[in-house]
């Protein structure tokens, strides 16, 4: 049976009763501002969500689309760019742009390297891209929508890519592999540095996706956590994918996709004029580009600067150690690899983790889970800092109810979407 469909109402409403019924349709939703929620949403506290709500008002009717006639977001765009370029080590002359998560950095990557790839006479079709089983399905939606495809090689042991079985993994039709920093399941950093030294051995396009790290790993750096290289600090890798509205803390929807050199980002570009409006370039996948995301992410960066995201970032590994160590000290429990930013599974050695995972959902805590291995899957915020002991209390009690029971959950599926 399908819903009635919803037509236009023939009068307006007042906004007094539309926004009260906007908050109304929000009271199911799950409670982040209480730090209940380990994904989706990243909350780094109420002044800089005010921050990025009050700069993208200012902004939220411009289009990027038009750099002429709003050279502010054109402005601002390079400057958000020159920043992530910065802290990603990458070299002179670099370039990137600001888009819309995520899926479109990874798929403009994509498509900037199968273009490149064109340009020098390599036959494009049926392509491959040569990924670790825990890379992004972004890149399998890329491939899709761009007539490629895609080779998942398991992971290693401990849970980041098996560099020797991608090298044995790669054909004359690979033309990018991909490593994660880090990787979204297990919040493990893959050995790019050894990825780094196949692309360059085999000149293959490396593409490091930093969606999560890439406004987190440099200042988890500053403050002391040993991340290994896995930026353009590594001559091996070609292009990069960060999200803003991630660990950037700016609002929805913001990424940067990052190129080492200029002349390899013009193959992202695209230029059309055989119609009767003039000449069209544009550097996305979209057209109309939300001036407010720019504005938003611009202001958030400035607001916080190095030191705030040092802060940021030192609240989310402290918790994300306090977290595990507990965990670790539970015989009925065990985390999954060695995670060193703000995101990490764990299951257990006994009990079923989604039967678990399921006393807490009770209990009003929302987060992932991961099936290989099964696991509960955290993607913490600054916020779970207050959090973080209620959080344990209650998975304590949620474990020893399924111990006792010898629950297992009904549903053996997890959907991250």
């Amino acid at each position: 049976m399908t819903s009635k469909r919803c037509e236009l109402p023939q009068t307006g409403t007042d906004w007094k009763t539309l926004q009260e019924r906007l908050v109304a349709l929000g009271s199911r939703d799950v409670d982040w501002r209480a730090g209940r929620t380990a994904v989706y949403v990243f909350h780094p506290g109420d002044d800089v969500l005010a921050v990025a709500k009050q700069a993208y008002a200012l902004y939220q009717s411009e289009n990027a689309l038009g750099p002429m006639a709003f050279p502010s977001l054109k402005q601002m765009e390079d400057e958000v760019v020159g920043m992530g370029l910065s802290l990603l080590h990458a070299p002179e002359g670099a370039r990137g742009n600001v888009t819309s998560g995520g899926t479109e950095s990874i798929l403009l990557a994509v498509k900037t390297c199968r273009d490149a790839a064109r340009a020098r006479g390599v036959d494009a079709a049926g392509a491959e891209i040569l990924l670790p089983r825990s890379a992004h399905p972004a890149f399998d939606k890329a491939a899709h929508y761009l007539g490629l495809r895609t080779v998942r090689v398991p992971v290693a042991a401990d849970l980041r890519a098996d560099v020797g079985a991608m090298a044995g993994a790669v054909t004359a039709k690979t033309v990018m592999i991909v490593g994660s920093a880090p990787c979204f399941p297990y919040g493990v950093i893959d050995p790019i540095a050894e990825l780094s030294e196949l692309a360059l051995a085999r000149d293959l396009w490396l593409h490091v996706d930093a969606c999560v790290g890439g406004y987190f790993a440099p200042f988890a750096r500053r403050n002391g956590v040993p991340v290994p290289p896995f930026d353009f600090e590594l001559a091996g890798v070609r292009s990069m994918s960060a999200d803003l509205h991630k660990y950037g803390y700016a609002a929805k929807g913001a990424s940067t996709v990052f190129h080492r050199s200029e002349e390899q980002w013009r193959h992202q570009v695209f230029e059309f004029d055989a119609w009767p409006a003039g000449g069209m370039s544009t550097p996305t996948m979209a057209g109309t580009r939300p001036g407010g995301a720019i504005a938003a992410a611009w202001a958030v960066m400035n607001y916080l600067g190095v030191e705030g995201y040092c802060a940021k970032a030192r609240q989310v590994t402290d918790t994300r150690e306090k977290l595990m160590a507990a965990i670790a000290r539970n015989e009925l429990l065990r985390n999954h690899g060695e995670p060193l930013l703000g995101l990490f599974s764990f299951g257990s050695p006994r009990l079923d983790p989604f039967a678990i995972w399921g006393r807490m959902l009770r209990r009003g805590w929302f987060s992932g889970l991961t099936t290989e291995p099964r696991g509960i899957h955290l993607m913490l915020s600054p916020a779970h800092a207050a959090v973080a002991d209620a959080y344990l209390a209650d998975l304590a009690a949620s474990v020893a109810e399924v111990a006792a029971s010898g629950e297992q959950a009904a549903d053996t599926k997890a959907r991250y979407a």
